[in-house]
């Protein structure tokens, strides 16, 4: 076989090509590489269906094309490949599921004694990895070669060609169909995952709308700032042996990205970086598979990341090729691979197909070593900033495994003091109970006696805390349901309870109200602790032989319980409904009264209203009526 390049830019391409000699030849594949749009495309495709009619055409739009040792921008790559024992089919599909797409394609091109099927999908709009699996469906032996179409860097439209039908959506093939084709295929993949690994935890096929319970978008904003390059800083993760890397190439409102492949849900992956010093090493010296025939002709398939990352390591690659065969090719939104029996699609790669039906041993010449450093002065500071970089992710690596090691302690730690808590908080409830019984037993028998008030004074203080931390330990376990409740009775009955905590303490309950019935829709439970907490905090700070004064009034939308005394002023008023604070350090208690309070109140939309001054502190809370 031989294999003729051209690169159009403008005018007319009798100037460039001379179809003379071609005219002769039966069995003729041309690949058309065009930066140009489809115009141009077509363009082509129109002039080689008249200059060589027997040929199999086929074309897709790129991202950048390879011409020999050359990258070009927006220009055509013709390759012209001439076979001797070769037959070629060329077909397309445009089915709208992509699987069948795939399928119906690889049923039309595949024959005996295929070798090689060269595929080109469209780039915005085809899932190219379910195209991929219905090729694989069809026949899973088959190598494939190809890419997803570019439109250079915009991903709005692309367009692909099979003779003279220029498609924007769909998928278009040849099969090269021989007993005396040699092939052989490999790739090289650049790029190196960085940081902890990340969880796809929400996603359909290609768009994914959450990583680590993140928007999608967010995520990428929060690892590389706003303006992140969408295609050089892929999600990479391996499957069945190969690793593979997902480049972003739409972004949308609901903060979803589309990838260039799909991810599942559970997925591993982690952020990529291109590999200079990898990027840097011939692909000829080690792309092995390749040096298992007698090349005549490489076809060449990089991703468009590979291009823009550091255009002057591609440009070095890519010149080795050319050296050793005629290289054509162009630079894709996505990469098409086979490896064993499984069809890939790939992204961040370079994928090369070697073709020969020479006899002759396998033989390519090895790139010259000290030519190549010579050409790359520059080499050694990328080789320090990549290490650099890999030097960092290790150092990152290690302490994240450390402080996860850290955590999981902690975690532990915490789940141990739970259960003691939970088993404190069940074993409390029994004696509390047998010393409040045995006390209302004494008193029915022999009296009142001042040392049991203390005792049962102190019982009920320790019931309240006992509330408080059961309600704690089981809030995350229970649902606690509603119910109709008269505030007006409930505060009374509470009121009662503490009455003689109250006294105590030298203090008295002075209750008011407007209404006879007050009824709220309301949990048992989470009313206590409301009622409860504002009460023994009130008897705990008011002044000796000062009344609290407890209301509860009719608003407008509902009824507000209240609770005022005459205490210290309260220094720091936005303080007192955090954990653990105390305004006063003398006194008993955790802290953790009013912030259960709160809490309770943010979830049942109850407002507080606190006011603190010399000579009055007053806590307020409006419930609302819920059809009570």
């Amino acid at each position: 076989m031989k294999t003729y390049n051209f690169c159009y830019e403008s005018g007319s391409l009798d100037h460039i090509i001379d179809f003379t000699p071609l005219r002769q030849e039966q069995n003729i594949l041309v690949q058309l590489f065009c930066g140009q749009g489809q115009e141009v495309l077509q363009k082509m495709v129109d002039l080689f269906a008249s200059a060589l009619p027997q040929a199999i055409c086929i074309g897709t739009t790129t991202d950048g094309e390879i011409y020999g040792e050359r990258i070009t921008t927006q220009q055509s790559v013709i390759s012209i490949s001439v076979f001797e024992q070769t037959l070629l089919k060329t077909a397309y599909s445009l089915d709208d599921d992509s699987f069948q797409c795939g399928y119906k394609l690889a049923s039309d091109l595949i024959t005996p004694n295929t070798k090689l099927l060269i595929l080109f999908s469209d780039g915005t709009h085809m899932n190219a990895e379910e195209f991929l699996k219905g090729v694989e469906a069809y026949d899973a032996t088959i190598p494939i070669c190809g890419g997803m179409a570019g439109d250079n860097g915009k991903f709005e439209q692309t367009f692909i060609a099979s003779q003279t039908t220029v498609l924007s959506k769909g998928v278009v093939g040849v099969s090269l169909n021989s007993d005396r084709l040699h092939v052989a295929t490999d790739y090289k993949f650049d790029w190196k995952p960085v940081g902890l690994k990340h969880t796809i935890t929400k996603v359909h096929n290609n768009r994914v709308y959450k990583i680590d319970d993140m928007k999608a978008a967010f995520f990428y904003d929060k690892y590389l700032g706003g303006k992140f390059s969408r295609i050089e800083f892929p999600l990479i993760m391996e499957k069945n042996g190969i690793i593979m890397a997902r480049a972003v190439i739409a972004k949308h409102e609901d903060g979803s990205l589309s990838f260039s492949g799909n991810l599942e849900e559970g997925d591993q992956v982690r952020i990529g970086f291109g590999d200079a010093e990898s990027l840097m090493k011939d692909p000829i010296e080690v792309l092995k598979n390749l040096h298992t025939i007698n090349v005549e002709t490489f076809y060449v398939f990089s991703c468009m990341a590979r291009r823009r990352f550091m255009p002057f390591l591609i440009k070095m690659g890519i010149g080795s090729f050319s050296k050793t065969a005629p290289t054509s090719g162009f630079f894709t939104y996505s990469e098409f691979f086979h490896h064993n029996g499984h069809n890939k699609l790939l992204n961040q790669t370079l994928t090369v197909v070697a073709l020969s039906e020479s006899l002759e041993p396998a033989f390519i010449p090895m790139p010259d070593q000290e030519e190549t450093k010579k050409s790359a002065p520059y080499s050694k500071t990328i080789e320090s900033l990549t290490h650099l970089i890999e030097q960092s992710a290790r150092d990152y690596d290690k302490q994240s495994k450390r402080l996860e090691k850290q955590m999981n302690y902690s975690k532990n730690l915490l789940a141990s003091h739970r259960q003691f808590l939970r088993y404190t908080v069940h074993e409390m409830n029994t004696p509390l109970s047998i010393i409040m019984s045995s006390i209302e037993l004494h008193e029915m028998e022999f009296g009142k006696s001042v040392y049991l008030e203390n005792i049962e004074v102190a019982v009920k203080s320790i019931f309240s805390m006992y509330d408080d931390l059961s309600y704690l330990v089981k809030q995350d376990q229970i649902h606690y349901a509603k119910r109709p409740i008269d505030l007006v009775d409930y505060v009374r009955c509470r009121i009662d309870f503490f009455a003689q905590v109250a006294d105590k303490a030298k203090s008295v309950f002075c209750f008011e109200t407007d209404c006879a019935q007050a009824l709220i829709l309301f949990n048992d439970t989470k009313l206590q602790r409301i009622i409860d907490n504002n009460l023994t905090n009130a008897i705990k700070y008011t002044f000796e032989n000062e009344k609290i004064t407890v209301g509860v009034h009719v608003k407008e939308d509902g009824y507000l319980f209240s609770i005022a005394s005459h205490s210290r002023k309260i220094q720091k008023p936005e303080k007192v409904f955090e954990e653990y604070y105390r305004e006063e350090q003398a006194q008993d208690g955790f802290g953790l009264g009013l912030n259960l309070v709160k809490r309770i109140c943010k979830e049942e939309n109850v407002k507080i209203t606190l006011l603190s001054d010399e000579n009055v502190t007053s806590f307020s809370y409006q419930f609302k009526i819920e059809n009570a």
